[in-house]
């Protein structure tokens, strides 16, 4: 175990302590992988928003707070009897040097591209032994965000040859799904109508992946630019005293047109 006194020794004994059967916290003492489960997801979520921001002092933080959902669930593993915080430090130790044998081992240099590749083999041989009767695509977390899963879904399908050929005919596919969603747009079937519509997505998530565009951050940028954009329009009703209510669209489309002319002017 680390020492008391170092910074992770006294965050585990915050931990145990929060999770003391008889002086602990009662709301800690309540919780399971389960309900802390979303917590964990939206600190990561918590990390990567204040690397887009580019703000360092908060991206401490939330990596702080990233690493107390670490702590918080290896202590309900220890307290089940199943693994430690050592346990899970020296799980992702073994993992490393295992997928980096050339730094780690006798494998020779390789460039960014070979150790993807690499890494990727490695990946493939260690599910076939921890399940070798499973599907190609049975261990993609089906809790990731759906963006992200249906990436991971279509890489691993084109790392044995089930993927569009190029670009050009995504694209195609894309039109495809889109007259479908069209037609059932006019159709309103609402089951049908979601059906399409997740087509069309899955489609622009295998379109990231085949351009190497994370969707999801593209999406976070979209959306950080649709702030921008409507903050703006905000911001110039107000100088006439006004809100968004005293507006109507042709006038907010107008100030949205003057905002994204003032995006482009500011691109290198």
């Amino acid at each position: 175990m680390p020492e008391p006194t170092s910074p992770i020794g006294q965050l585990l004994a915050i931990m145990a302590q929060l999770r003391d059967r008889e002086a602990g916290c009662a709301w800690d003492l309540e919780q399971t992988f389960e309900t802390i489960a979303p917590y964990t997801v939206e600190e990561a979520y918590e990390v990567a928003d204040a690397i887009q921001r580019g703000n360092l002092e908060d991206l401490r933080d939330e990596l702080g707070d990233l690493l107390f959902q670490v702590v918080f669930h290896s202590r309900m593993a220890e307290e089940a009897g199943a693994f430690a915080f050592d346990d899970v430090a020296r799980a992702i130790i073994d993992k490393m040097i295992r997928r980096h044998p050339h730094i780690f081992g006798e494998a020779g240099q390789r460039t960014s591209g070979e150790q993807v590749q690499a890494w990727e083999e490695v990946k493939a041989a260690e599910r076939a032994a921890r399940a070798p009767k499973a599907g190609l695509l049975d261990d993609i977390p089906a809790a990731l965000p759906g963006l992200t899963r249906a990436v991971k879904l279509s890489k691993r399908a084109a790392g044995v040859g089930f993927v569009w050929p190029n670009t050009g005919a995504v694209l195609d596919k894309l039109e495809e799904e889109l007259s479908e969603l069209r037609a059932e747009v006019a159709s309103g079937d609402r089951r049908a109508l979601k059906e399409e519509f997740g087509d069309v997505l899955f489609v622009m998530a295998n379109l990231a992946r085949d351009l190497d565009i994370d969707p999801e951050d593209a999406l976070r940028e979209a959306n950080a630019k649709f702030l921008r954009r409507f903050r703006h329009i905000e911001a110039r009703l107000a100088e006439d005293g006004r809100t968004a209510h005293d507006s109507d669209l042709q006038e907010m489309d107008a100030l949205w047109n003057e905002a994204r002319a003032q995006d482009k002017s500011r691109r290198p």
